[in-house]
Parts: structure tokens; sequence; C-alpha cells
């Protein structure tokens, strides 16, 4: 088995394949690693030329015609937007404005209110396959969903060139192609959300996807309280119910999303994990877990 290592998306990257020769491997991993970066090419808010950063540019004004991608990656977010009651929301990116994680300062509430004015599905107008965002100052954030999107992206363009075995591992959004050579299980360890280096579970996984959502990527503490960049797009604060929610799914952005959801929904996270069907993995700030097998 080969393992190619690369950043992407804010975070270390690697593509697995196996059973195949090595130049090969090599040839289409970088074929993977390119889809991957495309996409971020394609959807970053940060880069001033995607077509995220376009529509925000036009906010308040006019309309932004979209490809057919674009245009089902927006299907998603209404998918997802309603699957939350209105918590997993696009357009809260803006949040991030006056959540400075490097400052470590919990924003006053007349810098953070007006930017919550600004968040809001339903400002999104729609018409065939263009785009307008309602409000001037208002932005779409994919950031939520890209990633994942990306692993799967990748996985099929893979599985669609030969690849039997291996898997794409986006900063623990992991997508597998198929099991390992002999047919058993690649094993992922999960992240311990109070122990940078520790492991809380490892998961064995021959097919489908797994994604973690948690609160210890970009946070700080202030008064004893900590502060993670998931942020509630209702109330403008971040969640801070559980530590960390990670599910496994046939695709992963369901798992992805669904972690996201979770987390977004604090105490109604666990029925919600219940009720998708999906395995899953929760601890909340008492350290307490919850799976079902």
């Amino acid at each position: 088995m080969e393992r190619f290592g690369f950043r992407a998306m804010g975070g270390g990257c690697e593509i697995a394949v196996a059973e195949m020769e090595k130049e090969e491997s090599k040839r289409l991993a970088s074929l993977g690693i390119e889809e991957v970066n495309r996409i971020e090419r394609k959807y970053s808010r940060y880069l001033p030329e995607t077509v995220v950063s376009k529509i925000n540019a036009q906010a308040g004004r006019n309309w932004t015609v979209c490809d057919e991608e674009t245009v089902a990656l927006l299907d998603y977010a209404d998918t997802v937007w309603c699957s939350s009651g209105g918590l997993f929301d696009v357009t809260s990116g803006v949040l991030q404005r006056a959540w400075d994680f490097d400052r470590a300062a919990v924003p006053p509430q007349e810098k953070l209110l007006p930017l919550v004015k600004l968040v809001g599905w339903k400002q999104v107008e729609r018409k065939a396959s263009a785009v307008r965002l309602k409000q001037k100052g208002m932005q779409l954030d994919f950031g939520g969903i890209c990633k994942e999107y990306a692993a799967d992206a990748a996985a099929l363009l893979l599985s669609g060139l030969g690849v039997r075995h291996g898997y794409v591992n986006l900063a623990g959004d992991i997508r597998v192609i198929g099991p390992k050579a002999d047919g058993t299980s690649w094993t992922f360890g999960i992240r311990h959300p109070r122990k940078p280096e520790g492991l809380m579970a490892s998961i064995p996984v021959t097919s489908g996807a797994i994604a973690t959502s948690g609160d210890y990527e970009r946070f700080f503490e202030s008064e004893g309280q900590r502060y993670c960049h998931i942020i509630n797009p209702v109330t403008g604060f971040p969640v801070m119910f559980w530590r960390s929610v990670t599910v496994l799914a046939p695709l992963a952005a369901t798992a992805g999303s669904c972690a996201t959801i979770a987390m977004l929904m604090e105490a109604e996270g666990l029925n919600f994990l219940k009720d998708s069907g999906f395995r899953y993995l929760a601890v909340d700030q008492a350290g307490r877990m919850y799976y079902n097998q």
C-alpha cells in the first residue's frame, strides 16, 4: 500500500492506494489530490477568484450565474438547513468577523448583533441557476460542507479510475474507497477532544465515510468557558454542549453534516443522531460518551 500526504483546506491530508504498482498509485493519487485542490480553488471564501468570493462580492447587488456543480452545492446547503431546523446555515460564516480566536476575546454585543442580522439562508435568493445574497455584507461560506464534498469527489474519481482498495483522508474527514486488499477493515483513530496527541477510540471501516466535528480545532478559553469555532447562527455564540461528535455514513458529506448538526443542536443533538440511523460516537462536556453499535 502507498500513502501520499499533502496539505489542503487548512490541514494535513492523505490518499492511500493499495494493491497497485507504486508508479500507478502515485499517478492516480496525484489526480485525486488535484481534484481536492480544484474544489478548494473553486469554493474557498479566502481566495479572491473563487465562485463563492464572486457571489459574496455581489451581495446586495447583482445575481451570479452558477454552473451545475455549484447549483448542486447550493441545493445541499438548503437540505442541511432544513434538516437542522435552520442551525446549519452556510451564511453564518460572517460571524467569524466578530469571533477572533487569535485574540481570545468574547466580542461585545454591539459588534456581534449587526453580523447576526446578516445571517439567514432565507435571504439567499435563487432563480434557475442564478443566486444573489439579499443584503450587502452577507457571505456564503461552504467551509462546513466543502472538505467532505471534496473527499467524496476525490474518492469517486479514484474509484472510476480503477482503485478498489484505499481511502481519502482530508484532515480527519475520511471517505473509504474500499477495504484493504485482503478484505479487512481500515482502522481509523478518533482524536481525544482534550488530549491533542491522544486517541479516544479506534473505529474499523470497510466502506462509506467517517467525519468528526468538535470544539478543539479552533477555540479559546475565557473565565473558565471554552469558546469554539462552531457558532449558533441564531444567537451568534459558539456551541457548548458537546466536546466532539463522530458519525459514520455512506458519504463524507452526510457524515460531516450530521456531526455538525448534532453539535449545533447541543443537548437535542443526541436525539438527532439516534434518529439518523447512522453509527455515531459523541462526547459531552462532562466527558460522558454516547454511541450506538
